[in-house]
């Protein structure tokens, strides 16, 4: 019960906030709001450090997106289907900029989608629930913070009861393209994170560049080498924003 508290009140005590964004190829403006939409090849889903087809390596997955912002709110669709087919993953968020460097934002998870996906009761759904909060970091000393918290759903400890698995990441950016982070699991998560107590799941550095392909378009590159630490993992994402 003591670490339940502690999460709840780190979660909505106010604690640093920033929402990782996805690059945006296409917007459409209109007088209430504007919609973004894109989509990311990836050459294998890895997230927070754990490997989204098991330990095989993976297959490349196609990761579309869509986002509705108006004013300081935003609502968005976020998924990821495997060319294996093994990970067709339906996510659903809400985010609420604070300032140019604070958020909050609620996640509808949706991995694999085996029961009815309109079944929400918290035992029995594929849903997992998570608020997060985020600091973007400022000019002067750049470091980005998040902390991420499961409160409701498909989340479950050896007791049936809510695990509120928890993920710390910190970002600090090398470059304008080059990118260092490092995650780590809070609290005991055996579903989600593998871990008991604190465990770092997930150290790397992010790559970008432009590829220019004519005068008039580009498309964002990027790799992502990393690994994970608990599990004694290394990996190498490839992506592309279409």
């Amino acid at each position: 019960m003591k670490t339940k508290n502690v999460i709840l009140a780190t979660i909505f005590g106010g604690m640093l906030f920033a929402t990782l964004a996805v690059p945006a190829v296409q917007a459409q403006t209109s007088k209430s709001g504007t919609f973004t939409v894109s989509a990311d090849l990836v050459s294998s889903y890895i997230w927070r450090g754990i490997p989204q087809e098991g330990s095989k390596g993976g297959s490349p997955n196609i990761q579309p997106c869509v986002t509705y912002t108006n004013g300081i709110f935003s609502i968005g669709a976020w998924g990821s289907s495997a060319f294996s087919g093994q990970v067709k993953e339906v996510d659903l968020c809400a985010t609420l900029a604070m300032s140019k460097d604070f958020s909050i934002m609620i996640t509808d998870y949706n991995w694999n989608n085996n029961h009815n996906y309109f079944n929400y009761q918290s035992h029995g759904t594929d849903h997992i629930y998570e608020a997060t909060l985020a600091y973007a970091g400022a000019q002067a000393f750049p470091l980005s913070v998040s902390v991420n918290t499961m409160f409701y759903g498909d989340d479950k400890n050896a007791s049936g009861n809510n695990a509120y698995s928890s993920y710390l990441e910190l970002g600090y950016p090398l470059s304008s393209m080059v990118k260092a982070f490092m995650g780590a699991s809070l609290v005991d998560s055996p579903m989600i994170y593998g871990n008991s107590n604190f465990a770092v799941i997930n150290i790397g550095l992010r790559a970008t560049k432009i590829m220019k392909v004519t005068d008039t378009f580009s498309l964002p590159v990027y790799g992502i080498l990393g690994c994970n630490p608990q599990l004694g993992k290394a990996f190498f994402v490839a992506g592309i924003t279409l």
